[in-house]
């Protein structure tokens, strides 16, 4: 869909220390104080309920997405094991409360082991801390509903999130503009409603929210400001005048706004404007679209035209982006690129209808490679570390694991060679391999001696045939829970695991069999059962973490 920026004038007032206590008819306790219309939920079983398994997994990647009818294999020749062996981890419903049932994802910040999003529609938001420190088990920690406030953007620096949103200036005794950037305390996990500072600006909706240095920078959309507050206090430092703001991006040295009446300025620390890049194409009409600096350029999201790629420093055009995905049952206007982010090599478009494209950063230009097989409309998506968040609308956030190989697991695995064969692969008997790598596997069977060093899924099943030996070292993920496979271990055969192993089925360990834990922070993730026979074993020392051996 075609995600919007709301505009509506609606109305938040300054937070009260003290909360009165009231009781929900769903038997969530909340915090309320009537004249702030801010509600904390201390419902934990209402948080947890917001994370579903229901689709985790390996994630399939559509290479050659002219349409949504490419599958594997279609064209009937073999296919190469795939690059970028993504998995996904969780996906965390919008909060739902009275008169806030329409609420879809918007915007999220990362910061370590928490993940800070906001989700805002029409008069209602909230702001959600979901803790990804266990990859296997993400956990929404805290959760504050805005009953009057939209809210459209977050960041987290030191301490503190930051959200950015629309209030009332007529109704509120406090608010002196109707744009609000909101300072909340967080710590453990664990908003502090009690430590709410508010600043406000001019325009109609404050749209974009990002840290600099000590001070926080917000835009604001129609007849609005780019503003430089004071980290401390929220108190104005500096301010500019832009027809209609929808984005701002820092990358340590300047600032970039994209503006939607004519394109992305670059300005100094005081707001002046050092250059700026004429864009003609339609943001259209209170959509949310968003810029980022990659390298020495920077990348605009341009709805219908994909992601255009400018360069930093000259302004010059590089090249557009297409939109890879056209789905036949989609409103070509809901085909639409809203958002971009830039984790490293990896360059992320949130393509509405038409999903979330991965496209590599090459030293001389950018690919796009394919299609991440996600469900629902696109709409933001954010990316750092090993992770990518992506926001897609009513259906929620979806958290992503990239499973990018460690530095160190690279160094001890450099000598050998990288893994460039069959998507459904087999080690023939009396042959001994390695590789090293990060692939996408259809499947795989060892009738030989196989080791992986690195980072690896496989869609189907594992099968490790009479007296064969397949050994692990890094992260290996099979099948998804709702399209279960297995590991089979057979008689006389061993499995050899140092690092994790997540399987979204059973491992079947055939009478004879081996497992074999190696190091001291091996974890075995087993979503189904261990099936044991007669005298299979296990050795080593390892975290099972659901406890199924």
């Amino acid at each position: 869909m075609n995600s919007t920026l709301s505009i509506r004038k609606i109305w938040l007032i300054a937070i009260s220390a003290t909360f009165l206590v009231a009781s929900c008819t769903d038997e969530t306790t909340i915090f309320e104080n009537p004249e702030d219309n801010l509600v904390k939920e201390t419902n934990q079983l209402k948080l947890d309920n917001s994370v579903s398994f229901d689709r985790a997994g390996v994630l399939d990647i559509y290479e050659d997405p002219i349409s949504s009818a490419k599958r594997y294999n279609a064209t009937g020749k073999a296919e190469q094991a795939g690059d970028y062996p993504l998995t996904l981890v969780a996906q965390i419903a919008p909060p739902t409360f009275e008169n806030g049932e329409n609420l879809a994802a918007t915007h999220v910040a990362l910061n370590g082991d928490y993940a800070y999003n906001t989700i805002g529609q029409d008069y209602v938001g909230a702001v959600d801390v979901i803790d990804i420190s266990d990859p296997n088990n993400p956990r929404v920690t805290s959760r504050v509903y805005f009953t009057n406030a939209d809210l459209n953007s977050i960041a987290y620096d030191a301490g503190y999130v930051y959200v950015a949103g629309g209030v009332d200036s007529e109704k509120s005794v406090t608010a002196t503009s109707n744009s609000v950037v909101a300072k909340i305390a967080v710590s453990g996990g664990r908003l502090n409603t009690s430590d709410i500072t508010f600043g406000f600006q001019e325009g109609f909706n404050a749209t974009d929210v990002s840290i600099m240095n000590n001070n926080v920078i917000a835009t604001s959309g129609q007849d609005g400001f780019v503003v430089i507050y004071d980290k401390n206090d929220m108190s104005i430092l500096n301010e500019a005048a832009f027809a209609d703001l929808r984005s701002v991006a820092y990358n340590g040295s300047e600032i970039a706004v994209l503006d939607a009446a004519q394109g992305v300025s670059f300005l100094d620390q005081s707001l002046n404007v050092t250059r700026s890049i004429n864009i003609e194409s339609d943001f259209g009409i209170d959509a949310k679209r968003t810029l980022d600096f990659s390298n020495n350029n920077i990348v605009v999201a341009e709805g219908s035209k994909g992601a255009g790629i400018y360069n930093a420093t000259s302004g010059s055009f590089i090249e557009y982006l297409p939109i890879l995905l056209s789905p036949d049952n989609a409103e070509q206007g809901d085909i639409v690129t809203n958002g971009v982010a830039v984790n490293e090599d990896v360059l992320l478009m949130a393509n509405g209808a038409g999903g979330l494209s991965l496209n590599e950063n090459k030293s001389d230009n950018t690919v796009g490679f394919g299609v991440i097989a996600l469900t629902g409309s696109i709409n933001y998506v954010a990316s750092k570390g090993d992770y990518i968040f992506a926001a897609s609308g009513k259906s929620g956030f979806q958290i992503i694991k990239l499973n990018r190989p460690t530095q160190s697991l690279v160094s001890s695995c450099e000598n050998l060679a990288s893994f460039n064969g069959n998507s459904r692969y087999t080690v023939p008997a009396g042959e001994n391999q390695a590789y090293s790598g990060s692939k996408r596997f259809n499947s795989l069977t060892v009738d030989g001696t196989l080791l992986l060093c690195g980072s690896w899924t496989v869609r189907d099943d594992i099968t490790i045939n009479e007296n064969g030996v397949f050994e692990m070292n890094g992260t290996i993920v099979v099948g998804r829970t709702n399209r279960s496979r297995d590991i089979v271990v057979k008689a006389g055969a061993t499995l050899r695991i140092e690092g994790s192993v997540s399987i979204y089925g059973d491992l079947i360990l055939e009478d004879g069999a081996t497992v074999e834990f190696l190091g001291e922070s091996t974890i075995a993730v087993v979503w189904g059962s261990v099936i044991r026979a007669g005298s299979a074993t296990v050795t080593g020392t390892f975290n099972d973490y659901f406890s199924k051996f």
